[in-house]
């Protein structure tokens, strides 16, 4: 059973209580800030283990206790993550490339049938090995959830670095062109390997440099893909289109180039949505995030997906 949004009520599942906080807002108040929290239902196993607390409408709650409660949620969190790790080394024998792919799976008590695949594209990581496994906090928390996630190395170190001289939607258009021909490789390979996943609904996500290729990819192959997660791209523009679902969580700290952004009035007719984080800088998005940083931006990236789907 997926999470659907109970603001004025949550559940205690055997003395464990499950708390998703996503969408929050701050209202000045009094010279008080307030945060807006959303209450989850997490999934469920027994359906008889469930105790249902009415409260009154939780509109406003003080800082002080969110805070409170997003420290009891990571810890909740923690011990509930349960994930298989295993890897692919793949061979495109058409660009005589190799293209490893670290998998993160759910146990086998969360599969479930036709499984959502979400292919990942790492930030540029000057062609350095295991670059594919430096956003495990989103990818094992995705896995937690039922999703079938591989993660691809999209650089190797006998690739040209990348340029950073130049005008770069000209210099490094090769290397964003290389990236949407490795998940098109790997999306085709998945099929051919795991075709009980749901190819009806593939979900991408990236960071920075990968998140040009997930743009691009869009761009090229529309028709492929459902939903389109960016973290904080900066040059690819974002397609201007209602399909896929397009997402996009902005740093802090560095701008997107002119253009890449969709305005107020293209968010508003195309429905994407842009979600800029107050504190956390463009190069602490992957596993060097803080605690607060990591809940927040896997809050965010929950909120959608549950949001896109109308769970």
């Amino acid at each position: 059973m997926g999470c659907r949004n109970y603001p004025a009520t949550f559940f205690i599942v055997r003395a464990k209580i499950c708390i998703n906080f996503t969408d929050l807002q701050l209202y000045p108040e009094s010279e008080t800030n307030y945060l807006q929290i959303n209450l989850y239902l997490c999934r469920i196993a027994e359906h008889n283990a469930v105790q249902k607390l009415e409260m009154n409408t939780i509109r406003r709650i003080p800082i002080f206790i969110y805070l409170l409660l997003l420290i009891f949620n990571a810890r909740v969190q923690a011990q509930t993550l349960d994930v298989t790790t295993d890897s692919l080394n793949l061979f495109d024998s058409s660009r005589n490339r190799s293209i490893p792919v670290t998998l993160y799976l759910p146990n086998a008590n969360k599969k479930t049938a036709h499984e959502k695949l979400i292919i990942f594209s790492h930030g540029y990581n000057a062609n350095k090995p295991g670059a594919s496994k430096k956003y495990s906090y989103i990818t094992e928390n995705l896995a937690a959830w039922g999703y079938f996630v591989a993660s691809i190395q999209h650089e190797l170190p006998t690739d040209s670095l990348l340029s950073t001289t130049g005008i770069p939607q000209i210099v490094r258009r090769t290397n964003w062109e290389r990236g949407v021909e490795n998940i098109l490789f790997v999306l085709t390979e998945l099929k051919k390997s795991n075709p009980a996943l749901d190819y009806k609904h593939v979900i991408l996500m990236g960071h920075s440099n990968g998140g040009d290729m997930i743009m691009l990819f869009a761009q090229k192959y529309p028709e492929l893909v459902d939903k389109v997660i960016s973290l904080d791209n900066r040059r690819v523009t974002i397609p201007r289109t209602n399909q896929p679902k397009l997402y996009s969580i902005r740093s802090s700290d560095q701008p997107a180039d002119d253009g890449v952004l969709p305005t107020q009035e293209e968010q508003e007719k195309y429905k994407i949505e842009i979600v800029k984080l107050p504190n956390t800088i463009h190069n602490d998005m992957g596993n060097n995030a803080n605690d607060a940083q990591r809940k927040e931006i896997n809050g965010y990236i929950m909120g959608f997906l549950k949001k896109a789907w109308g769970d």
